[in-house]
């Protein structure tokens, strides 16, 4: 169990919004009030259909202008609250990979001045269509195709 952020002075950096604006609020809405997240056991909630994830959140903390600390992965938890407030889990990227998920162009990134951290993420979704390549893309680790 780690905290999500070094604290809780992260602003957005070079802000804008997005087209998946809904989903990183959902997470930044979860991730500030939540200090911790266990690993969860996602067997269960990629072999089930009707578990499957609309998305998960690729969270990259490194120094900023150094090297990547962490990359953690969340999908929304489907024990969602009455208040219309979702919690999330979080997974292995092994999990997403056997998920068929895949990395969509779109990330959000903060920084903390305080502690010089940069904190990137990322939207990943089951089986992207990419509309400006129409090719095939078969799934593998982030760490084998981010720069």
């Amino acid at each position: 169990m780690s905290s999500m952020f070094c604290c809780s002075s992260i602003v957005p950096y070079r802000g804008s919004l997005l087209m998946h604006e809904s989903k990183f609020q959902r997470f930044m809405t979860w991730a500030q009030r939540s200090k911790s997240s266990p690993v969860a056991n996602s067997a269960s909630y990629f072999q089930t259909p009707a578990h499957i994830p609309e998305f998960a959140v690729q969270l990259v903390q490194q120094i900023n202008y150094g090297p990547v600390e962490s990359k953690r992965y969340f999908i929304p938890s489907t024990n969602d609250s009455t208040d219309g407030n979702c919690g999330f889990l979080e997974v292995t990227e092994q999990d997403l990979i056997i998920g068929n998920f895949q990395k969509l162009n779109t990330y959000k990134n903060f920084k903390c001045t305080t502690h010089n951290k940069f904190f990137e993420l990322n939207i990943y979704q089951k089986n992207p269509i990419n509309k400006h390549h129409w090719r095939f893309n078969i799934a593998r680790p982030s760490t084998d195709i981010d720069i």
